[in-house]
Protein backbone atom coordinates (compact mmCIF):
# COMPACT_ATOMS: atom_id res chain seq x y z
CA UNK A 1 0.00 0.00 0.00
CA UNK A 2 1.37 3.40 -0.91
CA UNK A 3 0.31 6.83 0.27
CA UNK A 4 -1.46 7.73 -2.98
CA UNK A 5 -3.75 4.71 -2.77
CA UNK A 6 -6.97 4.31 -0.82
CA UNK A 7 -6.07 3.33 2.76
CA UNK A 8 -8.63 1.49 4.87
CA UNK A 9 -8.07 0.25 8.40
CA UNK A 10 -10.58 -2.07 10.07
CA UNK A 11 -10.28 -2.30 13.85
CA UNK A 12 -11.47 -4.90 16.29
CA UNK A 13 -12.98 -3.20 19.36
CA UNK A 14 -12.63 -5.17 22.62
CA UNK A 15 -9.01 -5.76 23.56
CA UNK A 16 -7.77 -3.61 20.68
CA UNK A 17 -9.21 -0.13 21.16
CA UNK A 18 -10.99 -0.51 24.48
CA UNK A 19 -11.08 -2.60 27.65
CA UNK A 20 -14.67 -3.71 28.22
CA UNK A 21 -13.81 -6.43 30.74
CA UNK A 22 -15.00 -4.72 33.93
CA UNK A 23 -18.29 -3.55 32.43
CA UNK A 24 -19.07 -6.85 30.68
CA UNK A 25 -18.12 -9.02 33.67
CA UNK A 26 -20.20 -6.89 36.04
CA UNK A 27 -23.29 -7.19 33.82
CA UNK A 28 -22.82 -10.93 33.31
CA UNK A 29 -22.45 -11.47 37.07
CA UNK A 30 -25.65 -9.52 37.60
CA UNK A 31 -27.49 -11.62 35.02
CA UNK A 32 -26.35 -14.90 36.62
CA UNK A 33 -27.32 -13.63 40.07
CA UNK A 34 -30.80 -12.57 38.95
CA UNK A 35 -31.33 -15.94 37.24
CA UNK A 36 -29.89 -17.78 40.29
CA UNK A 37 -27.34 -19.67 38.17
CA UNK A 38 -23.79 -20.35 39.31
CA UNK A 39 -21.17 -19.84 36.56
CA UNK A 40 -18.91 -22.82 35.81
CA UNK A 41 -15.82 -20.71 35.06
CA UNK A 42 -14.13 -17.73 36.71
CA UNK A 43 -15.30 -14.31 35.55
CA UNK A 44 -12.20 -12.69 34.05
CA UNK A 45 -11.04 -11.07 30.80
CA UNK A 46 -10.69 -14.50 29.15
CA UNK A 47 -14.44 -14.51 28.55
CA UNK A 48 -14.37 -11.27 26.53
CA UNK A 49 -14.49 -11.53 22.75
CA UNK A 50 -16.91 -14.23 21.57
CA UNK A 51 -20.57 -13.43 20.79
CA UNK A 52 -22.76 -13.07 23.89
CA UNK A 53 -24.71 -16.33 23.59
CA UNK A 54 -21.51 -18.34 23.10
CA UNK A 55 -20.06 -16.78 26.24
CA UNK A 56 -23.22 -17.53 28.24
CA UNK A 57 -23.20 -21.15 27.04
CA UNK A 58 -19.63 -21.65 28.21
CA UNK A 59 -20.20 -19.97 31.57
CA UNK A 60 -23.50 -21.66 32.35
CA UNK A 61 -23.01 -25.05 30.72
CA UNK A 62 -26.57 -24.67 29.45
CA UNK A 63 -27.93 -25.46 26.00
CA UNK A 64 -31.54 -24.63 26.86
CA UNK A 65 -32.46 -21.64 24.69
CA UNK A 66 -35.02 -20.37 27.22
CA UNK A 67 -32.39 -20.14 29.97
CA UNK A 68 -29.75 -18.68 27.65
CA UNK A 69 -32.17 -16.09 26.31
CA UNK A 70 -33.15 -15.11 29.86
CA UNK A 71 -29.49 -14.68 30.82
CA UNK A 72 -28.93 -12.63 27.66
CA UNK A 73 -31.97 -10.46 28.40
CA UNK A 74 -30.79 -9.67 31.93
CA UNK A 75 -27.27 -8.97 30.69
CA UNK A 76 -28.56 -6.55 28.05
CA UNK A 77 -30.76 -4.73 30.58
CA UNK A 78 -27.69 -3.97 32.66
CA UNK A 79 -25.01 -3.47 30.02
CA UNK A 80 -27.04 -1.51 27.47
CA UNK A 81 -28.41 0.93 30.05
CA UNK A 82 -25.38 1.84 32.15
CA UNK A 83 -22.70 -0.86 31.99
CA UNK A 84 -21.26 0.24 28.65
CA UNK A 85 -20.24 3.57 30.21
CA UNK A 86 -17.50 1.79 32.18
CA UNK A 87 -15.65 0.98 28.96
CA UNK A 88 -12.00 2.09 29.22
CA UNK A 89 -9.98 3.36 26.24
CA UNK A 90 -6.42 2.02 26.14
CA UNK A 91 -3.73 4.67 26.61
CA UNK A 92 -2.69 6.29 23.33
CA UNK A 93 -5.68 5.05 21.29
CA UNK A 94 -7.38 8.44 20.95
CA UNK A 95 -4.18 10.03 19.65
CA UNK A 96 -3.62 7.18 17.20
CA UNK A 97 -7.16 7.32 15.80
CA UNK A 98 -6.96 11.08 15.35
CA UNK A 99 -3.59 10.75 13.58
CA UNK A 100 -4.98 8.20 11.15
CA UNK A 101 -8.14 10.22 10.56
CA UNK A 102 -6.09 13.38 9.94
CA UNK A 103 -4.05 11.46 7.36
CA UNK A 104 -7.15 10.45 5.36
CA UNK A 105 -7.37 6.81 6.44
CA UNK A 106 -10.86 5.37 6.20
CA UNK A 107 -11.55 3.72 9.55
CA UNK A 108 -14.04 0.94 10.30
CA UNK A 109 -14.86 -1.30 13.25
CA UNK A 110 -15.60 -5.03 13.03
CA UNK A 111 -16.66 -6.53 16.36
CA UNK A 112 -18.46 -9.52 17.85
CA UNK A 113 -20.12 -7.15 20.31
CA UNK A 114 -23.80 -6.47 19.60
CA UNK A 115 -24.70 -3.44 17.51
CA UNK A 116 -26.69 -1.50 20.14
CA UNK A 117 -24.00 -1.29 22.85
CA UNK A 118 -21.27 -0.86 20.24
CA UNK A 119 -22.97 2.22 18.80
CA UNK A 120 -23.59 3.54 22.32
CA UNK A 121 -19.90 3.14 23.20
CA UNK A 122 -18.74 4.86 20.01
CA UNK A 123 -21.12 7.74 20.68
CA UNK A 124 -20.21 7.93 24.38
CA UNK A 125 -16.51 8.14 23.51
CA UNK A 126 -17.10 10.79 20.86
CA UNK A 127 -15.74 8.57 18.09
CA UNK A 128 -18.59 8.95 15.59
CA UNK A 129 -16.60 11.37 13.43
CA UNK A 130 -13.59 9.03 13.31
CA UNK A 131 -15.21 5.90 11.90
CA UNK A 132 -16.86 5.66 8.52
CA UNK A 133 -18.96 2.73 9.71
CA UNK A 134 -19.25 0.31 12.64
CA UNK A 135 -20.20 -3.33 12.06
CA UNK A 136 -21.30 -6.07 14.47
CA UNK A 137 -22.58 -9.61 13.96
CA UNK A 138 -26.16 -8.31 14.17
CA UNK A 139 -25.61 -5.36 11.83
CA UNK A 140 -26.83 -7.58 9.01
CA UNK A 141 -29.95 -9.55 8.17
CA UNK A 142 -29.47 -12.45 8.42
CA UNK A 143 -26.80 -12.03 11.10
CA UNK A 144 -23.17 -12.49 10.12
CA UNK A 145 -21.86 -15.80 11.45
CA UNK A 146 -18.32 -14.76 12.36
CA UNK A 147 -15.70 -12.00 12.29
CA UNK A 148 -14.58 -13.38 8.95
CA UNK A 149 -18.05 -12.69 7.54
CA UNK A 150 -18.12 -9.16 8.96
CA UNK A 151 -14.81 -8.35 7.26
CA UNK A 152 -16.10 -9.75 3.97
CA UNK A 153 -19.23 -7.58 4.18
CA UNK A 154 -17.23 -4.42 4.97
CA UNK A 155 -14.98 -5.04 1.97
CA UNK A 156 -17.97 -5.72 -0.28
CA UNK A 157 -20.26 -2.94 1.01
CA UNK A 158 -17.59 -0.27 0.61
CA UNK A 159 -15.97 -1.70 -2.52
CA UNK A 160 -12.56 -1.82 -0.84
CA UNK A 161 -9.46 -3.04 -2.63
CA UNK A 162 -8.15 -5.94 -0.54
CA UNK A 163 -4.54 -5.01 -1.14
CA UNK A 164 -5.21 -1.64 0.51
CA UNK A 165 -6.98 -2.95 3.62
CA UNK A 166 -5.43 -3.85 6.99
CA UNK A 167 -7.26 -5.41 9.91
CA UNK A 168 -6.01 -4.63 13.43
CA UNK A 169 -6.95 -7.01 16.23
CA UNK A 170 -5.72 -8.66 19.41
CA UNK A 171 -6.29 -12.37 18.83
CA UNK A 172 -5.04 -15.18 16.62
CA UNK A 173 -8.67 -15.66 15.55
CA UNK A 174 -8.64 -12.10 14.21
CA UNK A 175 -5.59 -13.02 12.13
CA UNK A 176 -7.36 -16.09 10.75
CA UNK A 177 -10.38 -13.95 9.82
CA UNK A 178 -8.12 -11.48 7.98
CA UNK A 179 -6.29 -14.25 6.15
CA UNK A 180 -9.61 -15.77 5.06
CA UNK A 181 -10.36 -12.46 3.34
CA UNK A 182 -6.85 -12.05 1.88
CA UNK A 183 -6.20 -8.78 3.69
CA UNK A 184 -3.28 -7.65 5.87
CA UNK A 185 -3.29 -8.10 9.63
CA UNK A 186 -1.50 -6.47 12.57
CA UNK A 187 -1.86 -7.85 16.10
CA UNK A 188 -1.62 -5.50 19.08
CA UNK A 189 0.46 -6.63 22.06
CA UNK A 190 -1.61 -4.75 24.64
CA UNK A 191 -5.14 -5.61 25.74
CA UNK A 192 -6.23 -8.72 27.57
CA UNK A 193 -3.96 -11.33 29.11
CA UNK A 194 -2.97 -14.77 27.79
CA UNK A 195 -2.21 -13.43 24.32
CA UNK A 196 -0.47 -15.80 21.92
CA UNK A 197 1.50 -14.25 19.06
CA UNK A 198 2.91 -16.64 16.46
CA UNK A 199 6.28 -15.94 14.84
CA UNK A 200 4.74 -15.12 11.46
CA UNK A 201 2.36 -12.50 12.88
CA UNK A 202 3.08 -8.80 12.37
CA UNK A 203 2.59 -7.19 15.77
CA UNK A 204 2.87 -3.79 17.41
CA UNK A 205 3.86 -2.78 20.93
CA UNK A 206 1.89 0.45 21.39
CA UNK A 207 -0.74 2.63 19.69
CA UNK A 208 2.06 5.07 18.80
CA UNK A 209 4.07 2.28 17.18
CA UNK A 210 0.96 1.15 15.29
CA UNK A 211 0.31 4.70 14.08
CA UNK A 212 3.88 4.97 12.77
CA UNK A 213 3.59 1.60 11.00
CA UNK A 214 0.32 2.54 9.32
CA UNK A 215 1.43 6.04 8.33
CA UNK A 216 4.36 4.47 6.49
CA UNK A 217 2.07 2.28 4.41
Amino acid sequence: MTNNQLKSIIFDLDGTLVDSSESVIESIERAFSICDIKPLKPMNSDIIGPPLIETLKVLSGESDKVILNLLAEKFKESYDSTGFKKTVVFTGINEMLNDLNDNSFQLYIATNKRNIPTKKIINYLGWNRLFREVYSLDSFSPFALSKKDILAKIIDNHNLSKKNVIYVGDLEDDKISAQANNIGYIMVEWGYENKEISEDTINTSSPRDLSIKLLKC
